[in-house]
This record gives structure tokens, C-alpha cells and sequence, in this order.
């Protein structure tokens, strides 16, 4: 990419919730927290400096399998970030006199979620869809983030942080040969080390009812599909397009244009890398509840009869749009060439997903409904009253 001025990096680190021991769920978010206080030669203060004074724009995350570390700045400081980065993965101060800030962070974004029910309901429809350790919300819980002692962060930092499943997403403008010989320098005596992990699964379908006395109903529907490395993910994304991703797609059309059931409602894929699945949300009044989620699973299972033209063609429009805002974002390239490494062991070109979605028609969408059908749904409801299941499913 060198049209652009800026240089972006993603580090995944084989350190999500998932390896959280069962008795300390959160710990890889508070590792994160606090790895991020201090590496190498710079103090927490030093090291947010530094950044700045580079420009760097920076997040982090902790999902199931990753704790990731993104970074966007100017080409030129490229190599001066990334080298303050392989500090905070192999030399983090862990500093016990922060501990109890970083605790409060995380603590203060997990109530958060009690007062964002739509986020609670997609975490708790996750976590009813696979089997643990997959699918726990990355935030813990309040008693073990609670209980959690400096040498616990310490033993997950030096069990986790390892450079076997490690991987480093580079985009933007760089030459090549000296980034490798930079990251040969840095990480190149980084020792491996083993670690197990449970196997990805899902549990049988499931219908679970939270109580929560407000006038409002959140409702989480899954059901599931195929991983991000299978020969028949670009159809099986494009299903999901056309359910959603727009105020052209179906579920709005169907569920809130037409019939004005719901302020809100939304289909994505989500996957592991041996499993996927279809994540649905609808928040609608309580009133309204049964016969939102009687429409939604209506349009699921409607769904198997196939695609329209036109909504291929809209859906076409979409994706080649979002890869062209692609090529001119090193930060959600460098994202991408990250997952593409962890799914496939490969990268997949522009050039590549540009043909494969040409490729994509109504029959071959069709024919993977008719092969995988929106079916198997778990069901998770947040609310003052439980609903029922529509028949049939």
C-alpha cells in the first residue's frame, strides 16, 4: 500500500478468556490492562508518552482465542512503535501498585454492561451457544475480577505471552526486508512454550429467559454455519448479507419497516475457527416481544427458500464497497491480513475476494441454504416476561 502516508500493525497474542482459568474468568482482561502499564525501559507514564509523541493511534482487545494490540501512525514511525510493542508482549512491568486501578477498570466496564441490555442479551446468547471455555464474555465476573491477586496476573502473563500462535498483521507503506530483519530482532530468542486449550464446540439448542424488570425486551436468536475457512463461507456471508446490512435488508424490511415491531434489529456472523454461527438481536417493547420474535425466526427459516436478485446485487454493491474503504485504511488491513493468518494460515489478496464475491450468484447461496438451513436456534430473551417459542422450530 504504497499510496499511503501511515503504516498500521495488528498483534494477536494467543492470550484471550478462553485460556482464563475456570476459576478466574476476566484474567485476560486485567492482564491486558495492566501489561499496558509499563514495558522495557518506560514506566506507565513513559510508555504513554512515547506513543503519543509518535502519533500512534492504538486499541485493545481481548477476545476468546486473542488478546490483540492494534496500532496506526506515520510510515515513518513504524519501526520505533512496533518496538515498543515487542516490550509490552516480552518485558511488561506488571506493576503491583497499579493493580487496583486496572482492577477498577475493568470492573467499571463490566457493570457497564448491566446498563446496556442489548449487549448483555448478546453476551449471554454467546455463552448459551458454545461450550466453555468458548463463548464466556472476556469480562469476567465481578467476584473472581474481585479476588484476582498480582501473581495470578503474573502466572498468566508469563504462561500466555509466547510466541507460538503469535501473529503480527503488518499493512500500509514499509519495505519488507526491513521489517523482518526488525522483527527477527525483536522477537527472534522468544521462546515457545505449550499450552492446552479445550476444543471449540457448541452445545445443543437452547431456549433461556433472563429476568429484568423494565418495559423493554431484548431478544438474541443464533443458529449455525459454517467457519470463516470453509469452501462455502463466501456464501454462507452472503446469506447473512441479505438478512442484514442495510435498511434494504430483510430483517429491517420485514421486522421494522413494515410492521414497526422493534427500534432495533440486526443479524452478523461470527466464527471460530472451526465453528461459525449466525448471531440475531431485536430489542422491541415488552408488548411487542412474542410477535417480534415470532417475524425474526419467521424470516430465518424463510430464509432457505433462497435469495433475489436484487438483493444479490445490492448485497454485491456493499461488500465491493467496504473493500474499497479497505484499501485505503492500513489499520483495517492490517486486521485483516491478522484473522486471514489465524483462519487459513494464509493471507487472502484483495484481488482474491474481489473474484470470489463476483462469483457469488442466487443459486449458490440458494443451494448452501438448502444444504445448511437456518435451523438449530438458541434462543435468549432479556426481559420482564418469558416468551415462547414460535412452532415448528
Amino acid at each position: 500500500m504504497d499510496w499511503l502516508d501511515s503504516a498500521a500493525f495488528s498483534l494477536l497474542v494467543p492470550a484471550g478468556s478462553a485460556y482464563d482459568p475456570d476459576d478466574k474468568p476476566g484474567l485476560a482482561s486485567l492482564t491486558c490492562e495492566l501489561a499496558l502499564r509499563g514495558a522495557g525501559p518506560r514506566d506507565s507514564r513513559q510508555f504513554v508518552c512515547d506513543l503519543d509523541n509518535l502519533g500512534v493511534e492504538r486499541a485493545e482487545s481481548v477476545s476468546d482465542a486473542h488478546t490483540s494490540f492494534s496500532v496506526a501512525t506515520l510510515a515513518a514511525s513504524l519501526p520505533k512503535a512496533l518496538a515498543i510493542y515487542a516490550d509490552v508482549l516480552r518485558e511488561a512491568h506488571l506493576p503491583g501498585d497499579q493493580l487496583e486501578a486496572s482492577r477498577q477498570g475493568v470492573l467499571q466496564e463490566l457493570r457497564a454492561v448491566e446498563d446496556e441490555p442489548a449487549h448483555k442479551v448478546m453476551l449471554e446468547l454467546r455463552r448459551n451457544l458454545y461450550q466453555s471455555p468458548w463463548g464466556r464474555p472476556s469480562l469476567g465476573e465481578v467476584a473472581a475480577l474481585e479476588s484476582a491477586t498480582l501473581a495470578d496476573v503474573q502466572t498468566q502473563y508469563r504462561r500466555l505471552f509466547r510466541p507460538n500462535g503469535a501473529i503480527l498483521g503488518v499493512a500500509g507503506r514499509f519495505d519488507w526486508d526491513v521489517l523482518r530483519a526488525q522483527v527477527a530482532e525483536l522477537f527472534g530468542d522468544w521462546q515457545p512454550q505449550s499450552v492446552e486449550l479445550g476444543p471449540e464446540s457448541q452445545r445443543p439448542p437452547r431456549v433461556v429467559h433472563i429476568d429484568h424488570e423494565t418495559n423493554q425486551t431484548q431478544i438474541g436468536v443464533a443458529y449455525p454455519s459454517v467457519p470463516y475457512r470453509h469452501p462455502d463461507y463466501f456464501e454462507a456471508w452472503g446469506a447473512v448479507g441479505v438478512l442484514s446490512g442495510g435498511m434494504s435488508a430483510r430483517l429491517f424490511t420485514e421486522v421494522r419497516e413494515k410492521r414497526g415491531l422493534c427500534y432495533s434489529v440486526s443479524a452478523s456472523y461470527h466464527t471460530y475457527r472451526n465453528r461459525g454461527a449466525v448471531l440475531c438481536y431485536a430489542g422491541t417493547s415488552a408488548e411487542r416481544a412474542q410477535e417480534t420474535l415470532d417475524v425474526l425466526v419467521g424470516e430465518l427459516v424463510r430464509l432457505k427458500a433462497g435469495v433475489l436478485a436484487h438483493e444479490l446485487d445490492r448485497l454485491k454493491a456493499r461488500i465491493k464497497s467496504g473493500l474499497v474503504m479497505q484499501q485505503e485504511s492500513s489499520s483495517a488491513r492490517s486486521g485483516a491480513v491478522a484473522r486471514d493468518w489465524y483462519h487459513l494460515g494464509r493471507v487472502r489478496s484483495m484481488d482474491e475476494v474481489a473474484t470470489r464475491v463476483d462469483q457469488l450468484s442466487c443459486e449458490s447461496i440458494s443451494a448452501y441454504l438448502a444444504a445448511n438451513p437456518p435451523q438449530a436456534f438458541t434462543i435468549v430473551t432479556l426481559g420482564p416476561k418469558a416468551l415462547e417459542v414460535p412452532c415448528g422450530i
